[in-house]
């Protein structure tokens, strides 16, 4: 009782204070005092900073020429309109139902407050008398506190202190709130007062402002609003968890009401406007019959809003959510996202988009014996513009549902692990690519061959400057094998890029620097899923890194675009609740290799796409494109990356978890994943070509596809390590191609391949025969008499034939074989004979 009768004097006081500030609205607009009780405010901060409303967030995707939303995040569902956009009867219904006097008081209303403090000693407490500018100065305070992260214990506890701050009842917070009142009538005009409290009030839940109100419970504007409309989401104003009326069974008190409640008030309200003479008789008895009738339409929120879109949804809010720019720390992004109004327009393409995702549905089933996942994501070459982002999966943030099924994950398996991602997938083939980009850079060719035979290599091989020592250890083997065999010999670097030959890549690494081949990996902005450094062990060379799909089509988009490569960006433009444009983050554009490389590269990755190619039959577009498979060992990951000069694309299939064989599971067409890759990717860059065409790349210097051009030189006869010597000292390499029969010394230089004589490319491997001895040349007998012919070849352990009636000095006119032809012995030589000549005349013959 005597804490009642304490707050009633300190209100009473209060309200002497404000008679001559607040009771003549010119006074309190002037600022003017009448007397010098007004003085008690002069410590209060006069102006409340009205900031901006949390508002929603919208995405939106290119479709054609228009952008249409994807999904909408908000923690307040709030959509701000104009005071010219809410009807008039909106209008009258707050003002009749929250505060008559609104258009002739000053900022607060005594009458109202007298009333307070007398409901205050009769009811125990400090109640009610609030204006609607002390109301919005309420909601204004409430919605900074609402900003607030609330995580740790501390902050939970200064967000709750901000809330008792902004809505307790206690004399000194209306003495605040007073102030704060008054200061906004100065401010502002009784319209702008009355708009902004319609757009900040709560409606129930997350639904705030009268335009949302009038969407989710009536499916219709706030422009549009009936009476009993108005007059009943009004009243849900006075007490949101109550009176709000999207659940038939809510209960007040304990006691279930249905609408009743909220009909009750509304007619109090409808009372009011007609009391007031906002309303004629007949609309006032035809709003009071209406029933209580909600259409709800809810506003649904999130990513998992967005259909086949959900990944790429769900990667923008993780760029807006990653970059300092939206905000100092994660919290602040996070409600900056929620609450900041932000109209996001995007890159995706949703023509791209839905044959991404109609193509994976087609051949990767979302659930399987296994849990196999695939994507499909395509960038733009020269913009970094992400064009598509489809996953064999639907999307989900509810970790159970995740935890239960195979179909569903939260997880985005384009992207690296900052983003939503995984850990990313071991890449296979598809990065040989940066070991040919760094065998043209050292100043090798696409013709240049190398041995490509199963054959061990010394771990010391492999040199990188980035290693201790400067070569990859000092024990230990590395024995590289073929995906097919057949594949072993002499291959150039063209032929080891057209069919995936890992001898022969390994080859060409064991003669390059493993830490530049990295390097130039990053320079296309290649990077682990996790951000771990790039491996740089021998068998990096065939795929073992983990990266993400997004990340292997930017670097091929830069392949692509003359060696510059654009870092992936998904947005394109950025507008606030407020209309201003924010600036985007922004693709930064890198010259990784050489426009020259790049072109080498183009030239040699095109051949992969045609027969005997590993993904041959998948470009039937007529454009130019460039392409590399990728299989990992037991088939665990499948890729085929590709791209033209407009779009390039990436598809990954694999195994999300377990050790599923690609080629031996017959998931989909009656074919295997490694089978269908071809055909996954060839739609998917034939609708790319369809919609943004392609053009031709550049023609490769001839020096990198031919190279310099050495004769290989007559080795004949010589030692096989004379021969090597002199093959290094013209900048060719040697393969020993192991005896032979020959007729030359036995251990000497018997043959080459490329023959002597033949032009090829520094760095070619000869292969060097070695004679046998087995052979011996034919002795050459043309010109003999048969006699003289026949003991010649028959000592030299040949057979001799001759036709029949050979006369023994008929002289030899050819031999088949040849004379100097080696032979074995035993061979059969025949010969061509002309009849001995006429004896010359003796002393007196003739006459």
């Amino acid at each position: 009782m005597l804490g009642a009768v304490g707050a009633f004097v300190g209100m009473s006081a209060v309200a002497g204070l404000l008679v001559t500030a607040a009771v003549t609205p010119a006074i309190a607009v002037t600022g003017m005092a009448a007397n010098n009780g007004i003085g008690v405010f002069e410590g209060l901060p006069e102006y409340l900073q009205v900031g901006q409303l949390a508002q929603p967030t919208t995405i939106y995707a290119k479709n054609g020429d228009q952008d249409v939303p994807l999904a909408t995040f908000y923690s307040q569902n709030r959509l701000p309109v104009g005071f010219d956009q809410m009807s008039q009867a909106v209008k009258d219904a707050a003002i009749a139902g929250e505060d008559p006097r609104f258009y002739s008081h000053g900022g607060v209303d005594i009458q109202g407050t007298m009333r307070g403090v007398l409901s205050t000693v009769s009811g125990g407490g400090v109640q009610g008398g609030s204006s609607i500018t002390q109301q919005y100065v309420k909601n204004v305070l409430l919605q900074k506190c609402e900003a607030m992260p609330v995580k740790t214990a501390a902050e939970k506890k200064t967000y709750q202190s901000c809330v008792d701050d902004s809505t307790g009842v206690t004399p000194d917070r209306k003495v605040k709130e007073m102030k704060y009142a008054i200061g906004l009538e100065k401010k502002y005009t009784k319209d702008q007062i009355l708009e902004g409290y319609l757009n900040i009030a709560g409606f129930g839940g997350t639904v705030y402002g009268i335009e949302a109100a009038a969407r989710y419970y009536y499916n219709t504007t706030a422009a549009a609003l009936t009476p009993a409309q108005a007059a009943s989401l009004v009243a849900i104003v006075n007490e949101p968890t109550g009176l709000k009326i999207d659940n038939p069974d809510s209960k007040t008190n304990g006691a279930a009401n249905g609408y009743a409640a909220n009909k009750d008030r509304r007619d109090y309200i409808l009372g009011k406007m007609y009391e007031y003479k906002k309303l004629t008789k007949t609309q006032y008895d035809d709003a009071k019959k209406t029933p209580i009738q909600p259409v709800i339409t809810p506003s649904n929120r999130g990513c998992q809003t967005a259909g086949n879109a959900a990944f790429f949804c769900d990667y923008v809010q993780k760029i807006i959510l990653n970059d300092p720019s939206f905000g100092k720390d994660d919290d602040t992004r996070s409600a900056n996202f929620l609450r900041g109004g932000y109209k996001i327009y995007t890159s995706l393409d949703l023509d791209l988009q839905n044959v991404a995702q109609d193509t994976l549905n087609s051949y990767v089933p979302m659930e399987y014996k296994t849990d196999i996942g695939g994507v499909l994501v395509g960038v733009q070459p020269g913009t970094g513009r992400v064009l598509y982002m489809a996953q064999n999966k639907v999307f989900t943030e509810d970790a159970e549902l995740a935890s239960t099924s195979k179909k569903y994950t939260s997880i985005n398996y384009a992207t690296d692990r900052d983003y939503g991602g995984s850990s990313g997938f071991q890449v296979g083939s598809t990065y040989k690519t940066f070991t040919l980009a760094e065998w043209l850079k050292e100043g090798h060719s696409l013709y240049e061959t190398v041995n490509a035979n199963i054959r061990t290599y010394p771990s010391g091989t492999f040199k990188g400057y980035c290693f201790p020592g400067g070569s990859y250890g000092s024990t230990g083997t590395r024995w590289p094998t073929n995906d097919s065999s057949g594949e072993e010999g002499t291959r150039s670097a063209i032929q080891a890029t057209q069919l995936s030959i890992n001898t022969a890549f390994v080859s060409m690494a064991s003669q390059l620097d493993m830490c530049k081949i990295r390097d130039t990996a990053e320079a296309f902005g290649v990077h682990t899923a996790t951000n771990d450094p790039l491996g740089t062990n021998p068998a990096s060379v065939l795929g073992t890194n983990t990266i993400a799909p997004i990340t292997m089509a930017t670097a091929f988009a830069g392949i692509a675009n003359g060696g510059v490569t654009c870092t992936p960006i998904a947005i394109d433009k950025i507008v606030d609740g407020g209309g201003k444009e924010i600036k985007p983050p922004a693709t930064k554009c890198t010259q990784s290799v050489d426009p020259a490389i790049a072109a080498g590269m183009a030239y040699a990755m095109q051949k992969v796409t045609v027969s005997p190619g590993t993904a041959a039959g998948m470009n039937t577009t007529g454009k130019d494109m460039l392409a590399k498979t990728g299989t990992t060992d037991n088939n665990n990951q499948l890729w085929l990356v590709a791209s033209t000069t407009k779009v390039a694309g990436a598809y990954w299939v694999g195994n999300v978890t377990g050790d599923q064989d690609m080629r031996k599971i017959y998931p989909t067409h009656g074919t295997t994943p490694a089978i269908a890759r071809t055909a996954v990717m060839r739609t998917m860059m034939s609708a790319a070509v369809g919609k943004y065409g392609g053009d031709s790349f550049p023609t490769p210097s001839s020096k990198l596809v031919q190279g310099a051009q050495v004769a290989v030189p007559d080795l004949t006869g010589k030692s096989p390590d004379e021969a090597k010597t002199i093959l290094s000292g013209l900048g060719l390499d040697s393969a020993d191609g192991g005896p032979q029969d020959s007729a030359a010394p036995a251990g000497t230089v018997s043959s080459t391949n490329p023959a002597a004589g033949t032009s090829v490319g520094k760095g070619t491997v000869v292969t060097i025969y070695t004679s046998n001895g087995s052979l011996v040349a034919l002795p050459n007998v043309v010109g003999q008499k048969l006699s003289d012919a026949q003991k010649a070849l028959t000592d030299a352990g040949f057979g001799v034939k001759v036709g029949g009636g050979a006369s023994p000095d008929d002289i030899v006119q050819a031999m088949d074989p040849g004379a100097g032809t080696p032979a074995k012995a035993g061979t059969q030589v025949s010969l061509t004979l002309q009849k001995g000549s006429t004896p010359t005349p003796g002393p007196g013959a003739g006459g």
